[in-house]
Formats: C-alpha cells, structure tokens, sequence
C-alpha cells in the first residue's frame, strides 16, 4: 500500500516539500505574488518580453485570424501558416536548413533523442545536464551513460569504448549553474569518434551572440560542428514552445519517428504568431543582451565585494550556493517578506548539499535594483 501522507511528511522535514506561489500580474520584473507586491529575481524571461506590447498585440491579432485552439496534431490538421512561417525563419536565424516546433521544451528533448537512438546505440550525457534530456536518454533505449560535467577528456575515454551509432547531449548554458558546455572541444572529441553532437540552448538562444542566436553562434559553431540544436520559445523569446534546428534529414527523421511530435497537440497558432514579433525584437533590440551583462556584471561586483558565495557564471544565471536545503527556504522567504522574489533550488534538482538561490536577471531590470537585492541578501545570508 501506498503511504504518500509519511512520505510527504519525509519531504517537508528534509526541505525539499515543493509549493506554489500564485502571480496575480503580467510576468515582468514587478509583481503582485501571493498579495505582495515584489521584484522578481527568478524568471527566465531574460529579454523582458513575455508581456511586450508588441508581442501582446500580435498575440491578439492573430487571435482574430486562427482562434484560439490549434484543433489537432501537426500531422493532422493542426498546421497552420503560421507555424509554417515560424519554423523557416527559425531555421534561418540559427543558420540551419530547417526547424520543428514542439508544444514544449520537454517534449523536444525527449521526442529527439528517442527518434535519433535507440538499441544497439549509445547516449552520452553531461552529469549536470537538465531533467528533461537525462528522461529523454533513459527513454529511448539506446545504452546511457554520463560523463563528469563539462569534462571532454572523461568523454573521450568513454567514447573509445563503445561502437554503434553514438549522440552526446549537452546543454549549451546550465540552468542551475549559469557556467557553459565547452562546445568547441565537445565538437572536436564528437567529430574524432564519428559520433553527433545535440545541443539544448534553452537559455543561452535569444541571450548569447550578438544577434541572439545563442551559444552556437557566440562560439560560431555551424550546423556540421552541432548536427542537433534545441531552442526553447519560453525564455528570451518571452512566449511557449520549443523548436528543433537541424538539417534536412533530421527535421524529416523527427518529424516520421518523434512520438512526442506526433501525438501531441500542435502548439496554439496565436503563440505561434507572437513568436515571430518576439524573434524580430531578439535580432533587433541587442541593447538588451549589452543590458543583461551590464546588470550581471554589476551583480557579481556587488556580491564579490560582500563575500557571497557565488558560482562560476557569466550568463544571466547567477547561483549562490548556500549548501543545505532548509537554510536556502528560509533566505528565499526572508528575501520575500523583503519584497524580493527569489527560489531556492534544492535536490534532486541539484546535487546534495548544493541547494543555492537561483538569481535571474532580465532587461527589464534597473541598476537599483540590483543594488537593493544585493542589501537584502547581505541581511538574509550575514
């Protein structure tokens, strides 16, 4: 018999139970959580277009034109124009022959890998890399194996090992960590073993690059150096979804074998349609990437100069490890009744001992307000 009541009990004595806040506002840098007004330290939405004018009018337009509701699969009925629009440029702007939407992130990940390896093949995996990409590994049935994080040399020697078809997964930017694959040495060792390269961008694509296009073009990787590349629409892009970016016999091989692609609802028309204004002002407005490391590069100052115990990152991603997991609740709900919104990341998300305050930082962000997130932390964490 199931007794989840202890085991729920077990969670809440070790810090690691999980509750939801309810936002009653856009998401934005100001919000109205639980009642409160805050000012967020915790979204991904790097760019600050979730609630973009223009991104919202384009949402409402194209409401008028497709409904709400896609009606179908992508290989049903649920196709549109739109989508259609949206995937070719895509695929031009991260300089690959074609891209696939998905209806999410997870769906991507778990959809490829499955559709690319299977028995008799091998999955090669950064240990640090996110859920949905260990699932998707796990999942397909191809033999799984980790390598210590972002250590190529550990991966060449397990590379040496195995014959068969053979894909190593990486994500571009850690999304617990901030730090980044070390994708040029990755590609070499993948290359020496005949072996392809995927890559999950989820938070580097719209953010790293200086037309947006991510760590792949920040490190100027083509599509022969990463045969597989990940987006998700959720983050810089500041809407929902998550595309695919390969040639053209990986966009056809998913879109014949991807079962999450398949079966699965096609993502709505509308977001489709506010994408594509997203994905204008990410090539445009790079004023607000210089933003984003001028903010990041401010944050770090501040808290070196208070001693915190910050990790290794450059992107928008800034963790400050704190260790256990009750003392990072506790610093995350002191930093609240502060006004300041904050999550403590806790395992099996990170490792144990590893829980930190994952603090984000989006366009939208002021220089005060970094100074003043800086004060509340030297109280929260003296």
């Amino acid at each position: 018999m199931f007794d989840l009541a202890a085991n729920l009990g077990t969670l809440a004595q070790q810090g690691l139970y999980r509750s939801r806040r309810i936002i009653e506002s856009p998401q934005g840098v100001n919000l109205i959580c639980d009642g409160k007004a805050v000012i967020n330290f915790c979204s991904n939405d790097y760019l600050g277009l979730a609630n973009h004018p223009d991104v919202v009018t384009a949402f409402k337009s194209a409401v008028e034109r497709f409904g709400v509701g896609s009606g179908s699969a992508h290989l049903i009925c649920g196709h549109s124009s739109t989508h259609h629009a949206l995937e070719e440029e895509l695929a031009e702007f991260t300089g690959r022959n074609r891209a696939l939407l998905f209806s999410t992130g997870y769906m991507a990940n778990m959809g490829v890998i499955s559709a690319l390896v299977g028995r008799g093949d091998t999955v090669f995996e950064d240990r640090l890399n996110h859920a949905s990409l260990l699932d998707g590994g796990l999942l397909s049935g191809a033999k799984f194996k980790r390598y210590a994080h972002a250590d190529p040399d550990h991966l060449d020697n397990i590379l040496d090992k195995v014959v068969g078809s053979k894909l190593i997964v990486t994500d571009g930017v850690f999304s617990m960590d901030g730090d980044t694959a070390p994708l040029r040495v990755l590609s070499a060792v993948a290359r020496k073993h005949s072996a392809w390269l995927m890559v999950d961008d989820a938070h580097g694509i719209g953010v790293l690059g200086d037309r947006g296009g991510g760590i792949l073009e920040q490190m100027d990787l083509k599509q022969n150096d990463v045969q597989v590349l990940v987006g998700t629409l959720g983050k810089a892009f500041g809407t929902f979804g998550a595309f695919v970016a390969g040639s053209e016999e990986v966009i056809e091989t998913l879109l014949q074998k991807a079962r999450t692609y398949i079966y699965t609802t096609a993502l709505p028309a509308v977001i489709a349609e506010a994408t594509r204004t997203s994905l204008k002002i990410v090539r445009t407005e790079n004023w607000r990437r210089e933003k984003l490391r001028k903010l990041t590069g401010r944050f770090r100052a501040g808290a070196g100069e208070l001693g915190l115990p910050l990790m290794a990152s450059s992107s928008p991603i800034q963790p400050i490890r704190v260790g256990h997991s009750e003392k990072a609740v506790t610093a995350s709900n002191a930093l609240f009744d502060s006004g300041f919104l904050v999550s403590a990341i806790r395992p099996p998300t990170v490792p144990l001992d590893g829980a930190r305050l994952r603090v984000t930082f989006s366009a939208q962000h002021e220089e005060h307000q970094i100074d003043q997130l800086l004060d509340a932390l030297a109280k929260v964490l003296a």
